[in-house]
């Protein structure tokens, strides 16, 4: 393997989606690692180390959901869940269970190209500018890429955590759900406000004592979300 090149781990069992998405990106400068379902999957995560998974949600043997839930029992690695325009409701799901970002079938090849870019960059951006964010209990590392609460490591999603350090940038600040989405979009996230919500519910039931009565992520009601200052 080239010094430098980025792995992906391509999930889908249809052999023309495989081939097309490793012979486009392969053009795009990646290493492309193709598995047909969901325990080839996590044995070729396990073993190639992937910078980034694109993954189906509808597969035999091992279909995306499971996969999510075990692969984030382990690692953290990005994930775009790719899914079919009648499905689209299940990618939310997808997303509850820890992938950061869908597209829908079809797609085009340059947009998908363009969302794992951004993706890859703005994740390796938050591990080296090295801020760090506390307030009360919760401490956020960017340079460490972690999250810990109490003194306990919180294990979040890329981004859950691109989300969190933008809210913890500012507290106090009300952000918008548009300008939540439009910080995001560097990640290469692209969804409704619908989305966001769920990232904020997930982010939400790891890092409150509460979930339904939030101390950290306050609801601007009409409005969108703040972290709570400091004072």
């Amino acid at each position: 393997m080239i010094k430098g090149m980025k792995t992906i781990l391509v999930v889908d069992d249809k052999s023309s989606v495989r081939m097309l998405l490793q012979e486009y990106l392969g053009e795009q400068g990646y290493r492309v690692v193709p598995a047909v379902n969901g325990r080839e999957a996590i044995y070729a995560a396990r073993h190639e180390k992937p910078d980034l998974i694109l993954l189906d949600l509808m597969m035999p043997e091992m279909d995306g959901y499971t996969f999510l839930k075990l692969y984030r029992q382990e690692s953290q690695t990005p994930v775009i869940i790719i899914t079919a325009k009648e499905e689209e409701t299940d990618a939310v799901l997808g997303l509850e269970l820890g992938a950061d970002d869908y597209v829908v079938k079809p797609f085009r090849m340059r947009e998908l190209a363009s969302r794992v870019h951004a993706v890859l960059r703005r994740y390796e951006s938050a591990s080296h500018t090295g801020r760090v964010h506390k307030v009360g209990e919760l401490e956020l590392d960017e340079n460490l890429h972690s999250v810990t609460l109490s003194g306990r490591e919180i294990s979040l999603t890329p981004m859950e955590f691109n989300l969190l350090a933008t809210l913890m940038g500012e507290p106090g600040r009300v952000f918008t759900r548009e300008q939540l989405v439009d910080n995001l979009a560097d990640s290469g996230f692209a969804g409704l406000e619908r989305t966001l919500n769920v990232h904020v519910r997930n982010l939400r039931t790891k890092i409150e004592a509460d979930p339904d009565q939030p101390c950290y992520i306050e609801t601007v009601f009409g409005v969108g979300y703040r972290f709570r200052s400091q004072s």
